[in-house]
């Protein structure tokens, strides 16, 4: 039982049915869908309340923050309501693309942390090239009370460290298969088993032997064997320890 903990499945060149049923073929048995804005995240929940093996992240990514607003806020507090919605996010900082401005994007990341801790459902979390503001919002807004997943693990071991005292989980990608991401492969062995997760990030990042092409869900298996590889278990034992880990999360396992 293997699932993927990251996956976006509108990303306007194919519908989700596609790579869903791909996925399920391959041995995936449940999926986290996750939302960038408001719109994507109503598709996305859409999806979850047809689909039994899906399950719903919704919110507003830091390159959509410039868009934010109280009607926002309230629209997606509705939307989180949904017993499918088990995330609050995709969420945090992006300091590459800079898509938004970096004060926006701190105001939004606080503002769904505590959107998160009043509806008791933990966060999913983006950062890129921005560790230190990123551990010292979700410390100064008390995330540790929810806890939730630091999405596409890219960091080193002190950041791993200190997101684990915050009660985050650490979720990998297909960048865990690259040859050259040395430290995210050393997390990966090193993390608590308790705290792993596996993922995709589709239609980005696909793993070797796929890198470069466009992902998809099917491809976490490929995520899972590197990840076990590295901590030396087996694939069938890794697949039972993330899928309990997110079970223990966010309450739900596709085998219920």
């Amino acid at each position: 039982m293997l699932v993927d903990a990251h996956c976006h499945l509108y990303d306007g060149s194919e519908e989700a049915s596609g790579p869903l049923d791909r996925a399920r073929i391959a041995g995936v048995s449940g999926f986290i869908a996750v939302g960038t804005d408001l719109d994507d995240s109503r598709r996305v929940l859409a999806l979850a309340q047809r689909q039994p093996d899906v399950r719903a992240c919704l919110g507003v990514h830091p390159h959509e923050a410039k868009h934010w607003d109280g009607d926002t806020e309230a629209a997606l507090e509705a939307l989180l309501q949904a017993p499918e919605a088990r995330f609050v996010g995709e969420m945090g900082l992006d300091w590459h693309y800079d898509f938004s401005p970096r004060a926006a994007q701190e105001e939004v990341f606080r503002a769904q942390i505590r959107l998160a801790k009043r509806l008791s459902k933990p966060l999913m979390i983006h950062t890129r090239e921005a560790p230190e503001a990123t551990l010292q919002i979700l410390k100064e807004e008390g995330a540790e009370a929810v806890g939730g997943i630091i999405h596409c693990f890219s960091e080193d071991l002190p950041f791993a460290r200190r997101a684990l005292e915050l009660g985050f989980h650490l979720s990998f990608s297909g960048i865990v298969t690259f040859k050259k991401a040395e430290a995210v492969q050393a997390v990966a062995a090193w993390a608590p088993a308790d705290r792993v997760l596996v993922e995709t990030d589709s239609p980005y990042l696909a793993p070797t032997p796929h890198r470069g092409k466009p992902n998809e869900p099917a491809y976490v298996v490929h995520v899972a064997e590197a990840v076990a590889r590295l901590r030396g278990v087996s694939l069938w034992a890794l697949a039972e320890q993330t899928t309990r880990n997110l079970e223990a999360l966010c309450g739900w396992s596709p085998s219920h």
